[in-house]
């Protein structure tokens, strides 16, 4: 069964260059790399919820949970951080439509 990896988070201010530098030259490519296959992102312009949110599929919850456990994942994952705030992953079973 294929599992959606769902990520959110807030951009810290001061840093969304950076952040969009980071995430569009290291941080989807190396998630990509690790076998996800980014399949949305959303960015809220009103209301209250997180800024970003980010899906990718796995084949199976236990190469999601290899992937989200990986020494490499951790890096990515910390570099991630410096610029973002309120992060949130969760693993979901994939459903047609958006998931949050």
């Amino acid at each position: 069964m294929n599992v959606k990896v769902i990520m959110s988070w807030d951009i810290k201010e001061g840093q969304e260059q950076e952040y969009f530098e980071f995430v569009v030259r290291r941080f989807m490519p190396g998630v990509q790399k690790m076998g996800m296959a980014l399949s949305d992102a959303w960015v809220t312009i009103y209301g209250d919820h997180p800024q970003i949110l980010v899906g990718a599929v796995v084949s199976g919850l236990d190469k999601a949970q290899l992937i989200i456990t990986s020494e490499e994942w951790e890096k990515l994952n910390q570099r991630l951080q410096s610029y973002v705030k309120n992060y949130e992953i969760k693993l979901a079973p994939l459903e047609g439509g958006f998931q949050f």
